[in-house]
């Protein structure tokens, strides 16, 4: 007789979060499951909860979980800070990076890639690994260079934040708003780079968080949510992110 594999546990669940800040609940009960490989979107209205939950999940200090709980790989990381999570493996785009002056991508990118490894890298070696990617994003190989973020455009933060994802080869994705600001070809560029991080780290869980449904045409998710009120009243398939573009948020306010 034949046993059944059992199923996948999954890579990323959030169970009953809530979450305030400064005294005000933001999330309120979220329940979401991600599994290795999967790319899973999350739609909302502005102040729907949608960016305090990315920053949640990487465990931003200001934020205070109030009850329920984040697991990584089965373990409970609620408790765990940011630095810790970062090294295990979850990554998270910002909407808004920072710029940092007088530091060069480069160096950023050593320092970011040794904690990662648990080792120290040279320059040489992130430049070597930096070269093929930069190419593949559309980035000019002085980019290096240039300070963290420092007078770049919007397409260029973007493309940025893609290329880290690349070489810090996290296990979990989060994409908060990557396609903000970003005119047709920008957002091309990077959907098709997220995808090709993905060929190469097929078993990467990706989260990301958007308003529209174009940057989904290339990241094809699996699952679609929709949060209002710091809750998820929705979940289905690229249907429902259809459906959300032609209706708007407001036959689900309701719910």
């Amino acid at each position: 007789m034949t046993v059944p594999d059992a199923p996948a546990s999954p890579l990323l669940q959030v169970e009953d979060l809530h979450v305030r800040a400064e005294r005000l609940e933001i999330l309120k009960g979220v329940e979401l499951c991600l599994h290795r490989g999967e790319v899973h979107a999350l739609m909302g209205p502005n102040g729907a909860g949608k960016s305090t939950l990315a920053a949640a999940l990487l465990g931003r200090p200001d934020l205070e979980v109030t009850r329920g709980s984040i697991r990584f790989e089965g373990q409970d990381i609620t408790q765990w800070p940011t630095d810790v999570r970062a090294k295990a493996g979850i990554f998270l785009a910002f909407q808004h990076p920072e710029a940092i002056e007088g530091v060069s991508v480069v160096q950023f990118l050593r320092q970011a890639m040794s904690a990662r490894r648990g080792i120290d890298l040279s320059v040489l070696e992130v430049r070597f690994a930096m070269a093929e990617w930069m190419k593949r994003l559309g980035m000019d190989p002085a980019f290096a260079e240039r300070h963290l973020n420092e007078g770049f455009s919007g397409g260029e933060k973007k493309r940025n934040e893609i290329l880290q994802l690349a070489l810090l080869e996290p296990k979990v994705a989060i994409l908060d708003e990557t396609d903000s600001g970003l005119d047709i070809d920008a957002l091309r560029i990077v959907g098709r780079g997220v995808q090709a991080v993905r060929g190469e780290h097929p078993e990467l869980g990706v989260l990301v968080v958007t308003h529209y449904q174009r940057i989904l045409e290339d990241l094809l998710p699996d699952r679609v949510h929709l949060m209002i009120d710091g809750r998820i009243v929705a979940s289905g398939g690229a249907e429902l992110a259809a459906r959300i573009e032609a209706e708007g948020y407001e036959p689900w306010r309701s719910t």
